[in-house]
């Protein structure tokens, strides 16, 4: 009997050893945690990084548009006179604002003739009370898509009152995020899947 109760005391002890044991190793736990926290944060460094160059591309745009508005504003630009230094032609003047934002918003091969990403609506204003105040869309929804059927390309010469508006479609990457931050949802879909970045530019010309 007494050495019954030996050989189950051992026993006992043995096992409460091994769970001792099993539950102080920690080996392997860091992979484990690494494991469990990586796709979250992953999720968030690249939903911070791409929010980060998301709003430089905003601001890019904004800086390309206050610069070719100002080469129109100054005449360093112009449309009317094909014998002048400035002028350049609807396809040129595009061109002119790819060089700009080139380096976040490369416009493809095609960008320059069939607009696909970058939208440019430049026209002269005669009447200063139908300055367009909203982003033209063709639904009704916030995040309807672009409607692009009005756009001209009709600046004003010297001393016209002329608006340069800039529009871009930023796709967004991170699938995780595309739901919080796009706002464009083009024809046929169903889902938001661009941010559509937008800058206005509107003055008077000088007497060049």
């Amino acid at each position: 009997m007494a050495t019954e109760r030996k050989t189950s005391s051992l026993r006992n002890c043995a096992l409460r050893g091994l769970l001792r044991r099993f539950f102080g190793d920690r080996k392997g736990a860091t992979a484990i945690e690494f494991a469990l926290l990586a796709l979250p944060f992953f999720v968030i460094v690249f939903a911070s990084i791409e929010t980060f160059v998301a709003f430089a591309g905003e601001q890019l745009l904004a800086n390309a548009t206050d610069t070719l508005a100002r080469k129109i504003r100054t005449g360093e630009i112009t449309f009317e006179d094909s014998s002048k230094p400035g002028f350049k032609t609807k396809e040129q003047f595009r061109q002119a604002f790819c060089d700009e934002i080139t380096i976040l918003m490369p416009c493809s091969a095609t960008e320059v003739n069939e607009p696909d990403k970058l939208y440019l609506d430049v026209r002269n204003i005669t009447d200063l009370t139908q300055f367009p105040t909203a982003v033209p869309r063709i639904g009704s929804s916030s995040s309807s898509d672009l409607d692009t059927s009005g756009f001209q390309f009709t600046p004003g010469g010297a001393g016209a009152f002329t608006m340069v508006r800039a529009y871009y479609r930023w796709e967004v990457i991170t699938d995780l995020v595309r739901p919080y931050v796009t706002n464009l949802r083009p024809a046929g879909s169903s889902m938001p899947r661009d941010f559509l970045m937008v800058a206005t530019a509107t003055f008077r010309n000088e007497n060049y």
